[in-house]
C-alpha cells in the first residue's frame, strides 16, 4: 500500500474568492507580509482568509493589510497574535510610489488576490481593482451560462 502523498495535506495558498466576482482585476503585483511566528505558523497550517481584506497606504507610504484574519495559532502560548491585526506589507519605494498615485487618479483599491508560500517565505498577491456594478455582475453571470450551455451541447455530440 502506498504512503499518503504529503503535498496534498499541506497549505497551498489562500485565495481571495470575492475578488474577482466584486472587481474588475488590474495590475498585480507581489508583496512580502511582516508577521510574527505564530502566524506563520498558523498560515501553514491553512487556518486564515482574505475574503475581506483590503490594502491601505498609510502615512508615511507604508502599505498595510486591513480585515485579513489569521486564527491564532493552536499550539501558541500567552503571546499569541491579535487575529485581526493591521499587517505591514514589503514593496519596493517604486511600486509604493506607483500604487499611490493610481489610488489617488481615482476609483481604484488595492485587493489582495491570494497568500502563498515561496521559497520558504510568505507572499501577499495584491492588484488594483476597480468595483463592478450590478449590471457587470449580471454579464459575468450570463457569459459564464452561455459557455456552459455550449459546453454541454458539445460533450452531448460527442
Amino acid at each position: 500500500m502506498a504512503a499518503k502523498n504529503k503535498e496534498t495535506e499541506r497549505f497551498r495558498e489562500i485565495r481571495n474568492s470575492k475578488a474577482g466576482r466584486n472587481y474588475f482585476i488590474g495590475e498585480r503585483f507581489e508583496a512580502g507580509l511582516k508577521l510574527t511566528g505564530t502566524e506563520v505558523k498558523s498560515i501553514r497550517a491553512g487556518k486564515g482568509q482574505i475574503n475581506d481584506a483590503f490594502v491601505r497606504i498609510d502615512k508615511g507610504d507604508i502599505p498595510t493589510l486591513y480585515g485579513a484574519h489569521i486564527l491564532e495559532y493552536e499550539f501558541g502560548n500567552r503571546e499569541n497574535h491579535n487575529p485581526t491585526r493591521p499587517r505591514v506589507l514589503l514593496l519596493h519605494k517604486k511600486e509604493i510610489d506607483r500604487l499611490k498615485h493610481e489610488m489617488e487618479a481615482g476609483g481604484q483599491a488595492l485587493i489582495p488576490l491570494r497568500m502563498y508560500f515561496k521559497t520558504g517565505l510568505l507572499k501577499l498577491e495584491i492588484a488594483l481593482c476597480k468595483g463592478k456594478q450590478l449590471f457587470d455582475k449580471r454579464e459575468d453571470i450570463k457569459k459564464k451560462d452561455q459557455m456552459r450551455e455550449a459546453e454541454r451541447a458539445i460533450s452531448f455530440r460527442r
